[in-house]
């Protein structure tokens, strides 16, 4: 991640307030790093955009996108993701705190 990102470069206040929550994390040791906007190749040419790949402590990474909303778009790219990768981790207003 990049220090110099603020929320105004993300897509959504949703986003924004999960990045700082990351960066909490990985001051507090939880998460070891995270990328943004990490690209997967789905079926046919289809590419999937998530929020963040994040990198735990614990040795696990997951795959994470705050939504609002959940698309029909995003909702058969979540299950062509879920195909080829495994899990996502689909976070809402509830999960994140703002």
């Amino acid at each position: 991640w990049s220090s110099d990102v603020c929320s105004s470069d993300l897509a959504s206040q949703l986003e924004a307030a999960r990045y700082r929550e990351l960066k909490a994390l990985m001051m507090s040791g939880e998460v070891l790093s995270f990328t943004m906007q990490p690209v997967f190749e789905l079926y046919a040419g289809i590419k999937y955009i998530a929020d963040f790949r994040v990198y735990w402590a614990d040795g696990t990474t997951t795959v994470e996108d705050a939504k609002g909303v959940e698309t029909d778009v995003f909702k058969l790219k979540k299950k062509l993701y879920e195909d080829m990768y495994g899990k996502l981790t689909v976070l809402t207003k509830k999960d994140i705190r703002q």
